[in-house]
């Protein structure tokens, strides 16, 4: 399979969805976002599943989706939790390069309102702070190029990440 996606890693909060649209725009692909993937495949939101479901069942459907979804030519935008399952992960990093959107713990802080109806993965821990510091190791493993979108407006960020993914020969 050929590396032909651009796949955005990173917390909820840290541009993923937002990004994902102009950059498949600035780099002619379709844009494709994981989490609607998966509300369409359901008929359910992300957090109504997780509610009813519990979180693992909602990894196993969030694990599925991904690997079943037949993405070429995108830039996919993936929930944040995605990290959780290395058979998906692997499976986006064969087809494409992932780039891990990092932004701080503050500025996620600041930029996530109500956290209680966005659908994110708690594991353990309803502290996002725990979350944050849980994931960082697994976006670090995962990705390809890490851009710090912590000090970037949404076009600064736009324009970083089309170097960076210049830089790699993309």
């Amino acid at each position: 399979m050929k590396r032909e996606n651009v796949v955005l890693i990173g917390m909820s909060g840290a541009g993923k969805s937002t990004l994902g649209v102009l950059l498949a725009k600035a780099l002619g692909k379709q844009f494709a976002d994981t989490d609607l993937l998966i509300q369409q495949r359901t008929g359910r939101l992300l957090q109504q599943i997780i509610d009813s479901d519990g979180i693992d069942r909602f990894l196993e459907i969030e694990e599925e989706t991904v690997l079943g979804a037949e993405l070429h030519g995108c830039v996919i935008a993936t929930g944040g939790s995605v990290v959780y399952s290395d058979r998906a992960m692997e499976s986006l990093r064969r087809s494409g390069t992932v780039v891990y959107l990092a932004v701080s713990f503050e500025e996620l802080e600041s930029r996530l309102g109500n956290i209680t109806t966005r659908g994110i993965v708690f594991k353990g821990s309803n502290d996002l702070r725990a979350v944050f510091e849980e994931r960082l190791p697994l976006y670090q493993k995962y990705a390809d190029v890490t851009l710090d979108c912590t000090d970037f407006d949404i076009e600064g960020s736009v324009r970083a990440l089309l170097d960076a993914l210049e830089m790699q020969g993309l």
